[in-house]
């Protein structure tokens, strides 16, 4: 068994420092990582492993704390559904009321003469929509709305708050930048009964950015004997895990001697969170003895491992060696998947080996597995790094004609392969095109745009984009970070 584990490292092994060779072609003046994150297909599948699981992110909560009325299915689904209308519908009319609130108008006073129901369901909307409406000019006034209703709607007869309820408002805080008032939240929680979670731990993560902060909540948590660390095996490889999710990678090596010290074995998930996190910080001896440590210890390579190992082949341009670790899944019952072949491209076009790319996607589809949007947008990114446009637009319409709808990051692609060619015209068609389909341009690609038309010149072109960015309400708050973009 010990052997099985410890083929997919002797592969690696022996081709690792061809890494170091290939980082000068793969740092070029051209910046990928605004197309698509360089390792986001080697990590996101870890991060999203728990889906559903304590570790969602809190706008996947639903507690609607909705009784079983009705004698039948259809009865209780038409009641269901009342209620939930019904509470999106209160949800409006408290939002609409919070927005009065000043000096002259006691929100508070107004929302108890509705005399409403006050339900998990309702608090959850009323919260969530707070949420989606903070922008950097009314975080502040967002804040106390938010705690203004948390706080009245606790004092209801019919509603105590949930661990949900709690994090949403936590959420609320750390997005209006009030610190001290997201941890006073905390020690309320805790005080009122509530363990604190994976999903609290990634809040109050979230918002430490600089290290010594960040380690501060992982050593409170560590500490903690209220932490519920489901479904984790145990609290260290949650905290491990949510790290991951942050990017905070020195702080991962940190946790695992922590972990170490106090007696904890790691397993499978921990092993492949410090493969993740040895790699990015490129330690790649540690990586490698990492990978020989998890076969001693019987861990054999699971799907995620496997994802890994891809990828650091790919980006080694190493497809020999890649072909053959995906001979070998297949020989121990794992069967490659449209992530690990899409993986395998992204590392293979960071490392420019697009001839390679394009023979991996041909074998995923002699595999049965069809491409995705994903899948596309690697193979159309690595054309467009390598300037080879017209490539890049063959993939985008196959990728349309086979039922695939682009991106954001497809488009996003491809308009700045257009404006690379000075195509400037089809850049703009692009954009009216993705906005077209539904597919909402996000700040990237106006910023995109808008950096190569100033660059060419075209300033006229730019201040329309920027207008008509302005016209639809969004990403106003960032418009002085499109400003500060140099012109030449």
């Amino acid at each position: 068994m010990n052997s099985i584990a410890l083929l997919g490292t002797r592969i690696v092994y022996k081709s690792c420092y061809i890494i170091v060779l290939s980082r000068k072609l793969c740092n070029g003046s051209f910046d990928r990582d605004k197309i698509v994150s360089e390792l986001y297909y080697l990590e996101e599948p870890l991060k999203r492993m728990w889906k559903g699981s304590s570790f969602d992110s809190v706008f996947d909560e639903n507690h609607d704390d909705f009784g079983g009325y009705g004698s039948g299915p259809e009865d209780r689904f038409s009641t269901r559904q009342g209620f939930f209308d019904s509470g999106r519908d209160d949800a409006r009319k408290i939002l609409e009321i919070l927005q009065q609130d000043g000096p002259e108008f006691d929100a508070k006073a107004a929302l108890s003469e509705m005399q409403m129901r006050v339900s998990g369901f309702l608090v959850r909307e009323v919260l969530v929509g707070i949420l989606k409406n903070i922008n950097y000019a009314n975080k502040s006034r967002c804040a106390k709305l938010g705690y203004k209703f948390f706080v009245w709607s606790g004092h209801q007869e019919t509603y105590r708050h949930t661990a949900n309820s709690y994090h949403l408002i936590m959420k609320v805080f750390a997005e209006c930048e009030e610190y001290k008032a997201m941890w006073r939240v905390v020690d309320e929680m805790i005080e009122n009964g509530f363990p604190t979670t994976a999903r609290t731990f990634n809040i109050l993560i979230c918002t430490c950015g600089e290290a010594g902060l960040a380690r501060k909540v992982v050593e409170r948590f560590i500490k903690s004997k209220t932490f519920n660390y489901r479904p984790f095996k145990h609290s260290y490889d949650a905290i491990l895990h949510t790290l991951l999710a942050v990017n905070q990678y020195k702080l991962i090596e940190w946790v695992y001697q922590q972990m170490l010290a106090n007696g904890f074995a790691p397993d499978t998930l921990t092993y492949n969170i410090l493969l993740c996190a040895k790699y990015r910080l490129g330690k790649l001896d540690q990586f490698h003895r990492l990978l020989d440590e998890m076969g001693r210890c019987g861990f054999s390579p699971d799907f995620y491992t496997y994802n890994i190992l891809l990828h650091v082949l790919g980006k080694g341009d190493k497809p020999l060696a890649a072909l053959n670790l995906l001979n070998h899944m297949k020989e121990v019952g794992l069967n490659p998947g449209v992530l690990h072949f899409t993986t395998l491209m992204d590392g293979l076009s960071h490392a420019g080996n697009l001839d390679a790319c394009r023979y991996f996607f041909d074998e995923m589809i002699k595999n049965g597995c069809m491409p995705d949007v994903v899948c596309y947008t690697v193979i159309i990114t690595g054309f467009i790094v390598a300037g080879e446009l017209d490539k890049a637009q063959e993939m985008f319409d196959e990728m349309i004609a086979n039922g695939q709808l682009p991106n954001v990051f497809t488009y996003n692609s491809m308009i700045r392969g257009y404006c690379m060619a000075g195509k400037f015209e089809e850049a703009c068609f692009m954009l009216e095109e993705m906005e077209a389909r539904g597919c909402n341009p996000n700040f990237v690609v106006y910023s995109t745009l808008v950096s190569h038309l100033r660059s060419a010149g075209r300033l006229s072109e730019a201040h329309e984009v920027i207008r008509k960015m302005v016209e639809k309400g969004q990403y106003v708050h960032l418009l002085s970070k499109i400003k500060r973009y140099r012109r030449c």
